[in-house]
């Protein structure tokens, strides 16, 4: 009865008429009877609608991965095994990112992370409640699923689809999907402990983990995993020159280094995902799966220097220091002038007569450095929630105007809330009662789906029956913002003398910002395929959806594939597709700190039609729209497979953020001239706009072959991808800046070769990454930026097998400790480029933290 209900759940297949390749997996440890046969026939549910296929046999490109090749990796983040496994795949570390060093966007195929649809057992998984703020430019604004919760110990494989599929599942499938597939088997139990750390002597990670089989009941299964784990922060970090420069005059609250450039620090991060299956009858199946994931994360943001600061040193770039009289004007006590003359304020007689609180001078005058006598780096985290749950039934319907289909109805629910705090800052407005650390509030996004999916074999006469499905779905999606503490947003007595309102770096949510912004569509679709002859065979889409926030929309999608011999084939697909913009995109804002012609400045995000972002440009979002093609072929002779497509994928009316907007006097006059409450609060403006056209075009290359090799078993897999993005159209709310980040922020060649070799007690990998030149940038600042060189970077791993059940891994990942691009000292102007105490440009694809190793040990029962 197990088997029954397995087959028919790779045969409901929430899948798509897509093509398909696959990256091999290395033979799995814990199945060495494998034979490399058994490799080569992997069959896929993302793909199709029909029964499940082999990856040879789909007309799309689809990367396999299994479990064990996910856990061949020295990171345990999930984004970070993809990157290594599958070459279009990029995300990028984020050392000084708001609330992107919380949730990391990604990228698929050069596109932004919202344009990849996560799929988890077939079901749309939800979206992250985090925009991606400072996204690097190519996700600026981007709001994608948090892959990070799915643990690999939960994972059976990951189907990685590069083709558009908004045709078969809707919004987000521009660049292809991702369908994780958790593990179902009905007994067993595995166990690990992962410890490493970087070469540098930081980022230590634990991590516990296990996955359980146990039957439930006689007829199904119920299949649990867990991880618990906790990473240190790095630091490749240097001193900032100013600061050194105060510390040297006898500046002694000065920390070293000011600012720290590093991954975060992670704290209590757990995850449970449960998949259970039961038979209820010969004909019908209930399953139901779902998470809870939780973690803390604590993070850096800039230094600020405690003589020009602006709106809490000084207003006049350092020349005073900026000083409040607390009881205002009539008191008859004047706040004397801070002339900045050398290094260290702290030693002016005036600044010494205003710090003496016993004095009615001193008690009546403030400066920040009072509170903050050597500048402060705030630390910038929250509290990540996570879960979901989803359960249908499906099986053959037995009588009635439906006999002979299968149906699939279910319902999922999904939820991930990110709670914001920010410590050792100021809201300076407040002066000497401002508290330091602060609760910024909390965004919340909700997502609730409802599906009916039927299919069914119909004769027409050929040889094989059409397979048509079709089916309905109704979605909401809820966006809320959750307010912070008051003090946390609080414009205090000092907000007319120049000092900054709300915590700085991120000032807390406002009730006035506070409220939940939803909308939902409906869709039905229909999808039919099959084989005109026993070698051609042909599909196609159909899909209309309808929102109630911007009408109705309607795509399709046509694959067709053709088997020349036994061994080679060609496939194409074409395709329409769509991505709406989210409902956060639409109502989010917040304030943060970004740089601004070189100088550091509180820079507000706001909803696209605020009277701000009006100002500019600012207008109701579009959805996206896209238009798509690729070719490839297949060619399978024994133990070798290998695969090459093509893919050209035009999006229109792309939704970015826009560039940081100056305000200058005319725009804070007019802004209050209709009432804006603290305008001048702000030095810039961002928004969501449709802004650009783009075309991506590429090629993906796939070889995998297996032998018996120096007697054992012998595997080798080599991808490459080749991606190029160009802007066809922006205007200046986009600006160059970010169309060249758009265009060459990713390297357009990436590609891995993997070796794996196993006996019967060892086994062994080795990955050497290629990674192609880019566009390197610092602190999203053009000055900053360079092209950056091509580098290789090696992953290995070796593992001892005591017995059946314990298994002892020792591994490196990047084990040649290659760096990072450094940041130039000077540029061709002389000026130094490290002046936010960076040592590494962010925005390499293979991350800064350097080399880094790690002792695994697994036991299986």
């Amino acid at each position: 009865m197990a088997n029954n209900f397995k087959k028919k759940s790779l045969f409901l297949a929430m899948g798509m008429v897509l093509s398909s390749q696959a990256l091999y997996a290395a033979e799995s440890e814990d199945n060495s009877d494998e034979t490399a046969d058994t490799n080569v026939q992997k069959v896929v549910i993302v793909g199709s609608r029909a029964a499940p296929r082999s990856v040879a046999d789909s007309p799309v490109p689809v990367d396999v991965i299994n479990s064990d090749e996910l856990s061949k990796s020295g990171s345990t983040d999930m984004l970070d095994m993809l990157v290594g496994t599958v070459p279009s795949f990029n995300v990028h570390a984020n050392p000084i990112n708001d609330a992107a060093t919380l949730i990391r966007p990604v990228n698929l195929r050069g596109l932004s992370s919202d344009s990849t649809l996560i799929l988890v057992n077939g079901k749309r998984r939800h979206r992250a409640s985090v925009i991606a703020f400072q996204g690097g430019g190519i996700n600026d604004g981007a709001q994608g699923p948090d892959i990070s919760v799915i643990p690999s110990i939960a994972i059976k494989q990951v189907e990685v689809l590069r083709d558009g599929a908004a045709a078969q599942y809707g919004s987000d499938a521009i660049a292809g999907v991702m369908n994780f597939i958790l593990k179902d088997s009905t007994s067993g139990s595995t166990f690990s402990v992962k410890h490493g750390e970087y070469y540098e002597g930081d980022g230590t990670t634990t991590t516990f983990d296990g996955n359980i089989g146990m039957p439930f009941t006689n007829r199904g299964f119920a299949n649990l995993s867990f991880q618990v784990k906790n990473a240190d922060a790095t630091s490749r970090s240097i001193q900032i020159g100013a600061a050194q420069a105060m510390a040297d005059a006898g500046n002694t609250h000065i920390q070293n280094p000011a600012q720290i450039w590093g991954s975060p620090e992670i704290n209590d991060d757990i995850t449970v995902f449960g998949n259970v299956g039961v038979e209820l009858d010969n004909t019908k199946d209930f399953y139901m799966f779902g998470n809870y994931s939780e973690r803390d994360v604590k993070g850096g943001f800039y230094w600020r220097n405690p003589h020009n600061r602006a709106s809490i040193y000084s207003n006049d770039d350092g020349q005073t220091l900026l000083v409040g009289d607390l009881d205002g004007v009539g008191t008859g006590i004047s706040c004397p002038t801070v002339n900045i003359t050398s290094d260290n304020v702290l030693n002016n007689p005036n600044y010494q007569l205003i710090a003496d609180n016993s004095t009615p001078l001193g008690r009546n005058c403030f400066a920040v450095n009072e509170i903050h006598p050597g500048g402060y780096t705030p630390n910038f985290g929250g509290n990540v929630t996570d879960s979901s749950f989803a359960a249908g039934v499906k099986g053959d319907i037995q009588e009635g105007f439906l006999k002979g289909y299968f149906f699939d109805v279910s319902g999922t629910v999904g939820r991930n809330e990110t709670s914001f705090n920010i410590v050792n800052t100021i809201n300076s407005s407040m002066g000497m009662e401002s508290p330091t650390d602060f609760d910024l509030g909390k965004y919340i996004e909700l997502e609730k789906t409802f599906n009916l999916d039927l299919v069914k074999g119909v004769d027409i006469g050929l040889d094989n029956d059409m397979n048509v499905a079709s089916g309905l779905e109704w979605r909401e999606e809820s966006f809320e913002i959750v307010n912070g503490d008051q003090y946390s947003f609080l414009a205090g007595p000092l907000i007319d003398q120049g000092f900054n309102l709300g915590s700085h770096g991120f000032p807390g949510f406002q009730p006035s910002q506070a409220g939940v912004f939803s909308r939902r569509n409906i869709a039905a679709y229909v999808d039919v395929e099959t084989y005109l002859t026993d070698n051609f065979m042909l599909g196609g889409a159909l899909r209309y959806e309808d929102f109630t926030t911007f009408g109705d929309t309607l795509n399709y999608k046509l694959a067709a594939q053709f088997s020349i011999t036994d061994n080679f084939s060609i496939r194409g697909s074409t395709s329409t597709g769509f991505r709406a913009p989210t409902v956060g995109q639409a109502n989010v804002s917040n304030v943060s700190t970004a740089l601004e012609d070189g100088e550091l400045t509180d820079s507000a995000l706001l909803p696209p039609t605020s009277e701000f972002s009006k100002l500019f440009g600012g207008k109701e979002l579009e959805p996206e729209e896209s238009e798509s093609y690729a070719m490839g072929l297949v060619y399978e002779n024994g133990d070798l497979f290998l695969t090459a497509d093509f893919y050209h994928i035009e999006v229109t009316d792309r939704i970015t953020q826009s560039d940081r907007k100056k305000l200058e006097e005319a725009d804070y006059l007019a802004l209050e001239a209709i009432g804006v409450a603290n305008p001048r609060s702000v030095g810039t403006v961002s928004f969501f706009s449709n802004d650009f056209d783009t075309t991506t075009k590429g090629v993906d290359i796939v070889a995998n072959y297996s032998a018996e090799l120096f007697n054992g078993e012998s595997q080798f897999n080599m991808a490459y991808n080749f991606t190029d993005t160009t802007v066809d159209r922006h205007s200046a709310i986009t600006g160059d800046f970010k169309v060249k980040r758009l265009e060459e922020a990713l390297p357009n060649h990436r590609a891995t070769f993997t070796f794996s070799q196993r006996w019967d007690d060892v086994s062994m990998f080795v990955r050497a990454n290629y990674y192609g030149e880019y566009y390197a940038v610092h602190v999203d600042y053009d000055a900053t930026a360079k092209d950056a060189d091509a580098a290789v970077t090696l992953d290995t791993e070796i593992s001892y097998f005591f017995n059946e059940s314990f298994t002892l891994s020792l591994g490196a990942q990047n084990l040649l400790d290659q760096e990072a691009e450094l940041l130039d000292f000077e540029d061709a102007t002389g000026i130094p480029n490290n002046n936010w105490g960076g040592k590494y440009y962010e925005t390499g694809p293979y991350g800064f933290n350097g080399g880094y190793y790690y002792l695994k040990a697994t036991y299986n029962l």
